[in-house]
């Protein structure tokens, strides 16, 4: 009986124990290594179209524009896309000084489609590069520049860091919310990128070749198109390359629009891992291509609220087999994997999370799993399969 349960406990200790020995491993290498400057631009040498897609942004879409207006000329476009809107943002954003061109399709929604309808516009005049940026996103200083310059240069996709600014202001679990942000786009990001792995493509903030970009299957209704698109370019030997040293900002969402965005992607993130992770670790190793042998591993690591909550969960079940005569060996393997978890989340926020979030706040963190469970608890009644606008604390 003793036995049994030991084995039980091993059973249910162990992929917990190592999912979080490999989520460590890129805490370690993006916390404690150093960020590489990247390439310094002083002029654009190439031609580079801005694709903004847009729905219902008429409130806010002018003020994302504004920053971008300086850097647009003969070398640099925009091209705002409005899709399927019900409000003003097509006139809005042509009077902020944007082309716009205006998709109206009810069957076909979603962020890809958005994108391949305004790459079929550029195709009339073809840029060098294409960079992709939400209509509530701004580009810091000269990212567009280094974003642009480093595609064309590495002829491959380039994602920027993708950041949430923080205000002191925010509830506690947008705050928190945005340190696993970080910790995700920032942290994750660099470490991957340390240990040889592609990066993850966010959505916004991103460059591509024209000769890649025209032939992607960007129509698709994916809740994480982007996550899919930047696995199907890894696996063809265009492999997304992070660039730190060029940085996406956003507002955060309000507290109850944060839950809903968070649903919509953990949701589409789960589905993806489950059906690409372990074919993804298995193509890497029949090709031989360490890259995405760690891209398949870190893809299996459930986002971080979800990781925490079902390692706690699974400590709790085999310390009480332990208790019952089972071996206790399970036990402090697992509970030793979250301890470090947990100390280097801790180096992490010291180094680089204080931008997010305060130390108080972190003190929250146990409200904001149980404030998180209704979203798992979605995902077991059945996944969102349908987008929904982000209502931006902005708005």
């Amino acid at each position: 009986m003793h036995g049994f349960l030991t084995f039980i406990a091993w059973c249910l200790a162990l992929p917990p124990a190592f999912l979080l020995l490999v989520f460590l491993a890129e805490l370690l290498a993006g916390t404690f290594s150093a960020s590489r400057p990247g390439l310094s631009v002083q002029t654009l040498t190439r031609k580079v179209a801005i694709i903004m897609p847009a729905h219902n942004e008429a409130a806010s879409i002018a003020r994302f524009i504004a920053p971008l207006l300086p850097q647009l000329g003969k070398m640099v476009r925009l091209v705002v896309v409005a899709d399927n809107c019900s409000d003003d943002t097509a006139s809005v954003a042509h009077a902020a000084g944007a082309a716009v061109i205006e998709r109206h399709d009810a069957t076909l929604r979603g962020k890809g489609h958005a994108l391949a309808f305004g790459r079929d516009w550029l195709a009339q005049d073809p840029p060098d590069v294409v960079i992709v940026l939400d209509a509530d996103c701004e580009l810091e200083g000269d990212s567009l520049a280094r974003l642009a310059e480093t595609c064309a240069a590495r002829g491959r996709p380039v994602q920027s860091c993708y950041l949430m600014r923080s205000q002191p202001d925010d509830a506690a679990m947008v705050q928190i919310s945005n340190f696993a942000f970080l910790i995700k786009n920032l942290v994750r990001q660099r470490g991957a990128t340390r240990i040889g792995a592609p990066a993850v493509l966010g959505g916004t903030g991103m460059a591509f070749p024209w000769a890649l970009f025209k032939d992607a299957p960007l129509a698709t209704s994916h809740l994480v198109e982007d996550l899919v698109l930047g696995i199907d370019f890894a696996r063809a030997g265009h492999a997304p390359q992070y660039l730190e040293s060029a940085r996406t900002w956003s507002s955060p969402a309000t507290q109850d629009a944060t839950r809903t965005q968070r649903t919509r992607w953990e949701h589409g993130y789960l589905q993806t891992a489950m059906k690409v992770a372990l074919p993804l670790v298995a193509e890497g190793l029949a090709r031989g291509r360490w890259g995405l042998i760690w891209q398949g591993l870190s893809l299996a690591v459930p986002p971080l609220a979800l990781l925490m909550t079902l390692g706690i969960a699974l400590l709790g079940a085999v310390a009480v087999l332990a208790l019952l005569g089972g071996s206790w060996l399970p036990a402090a393997m697992l509970f030793i994997a979250m301890a470090l978890a947990t100390f280097t989340l801790g180096m992490a926020w010291s180094r680089e999370g204080r931008i997010a979030i305060s130390c108080a706040t972190l003190l929250r963190i146990p409200l904001y799993l149980l404030w998180k469970l209704p979203v798992y608890l979605k995902l077991v009644r059945g996944k969102q399969s349908e987008w929904v606008r982000t209502e931006r604390s902005a708005d």
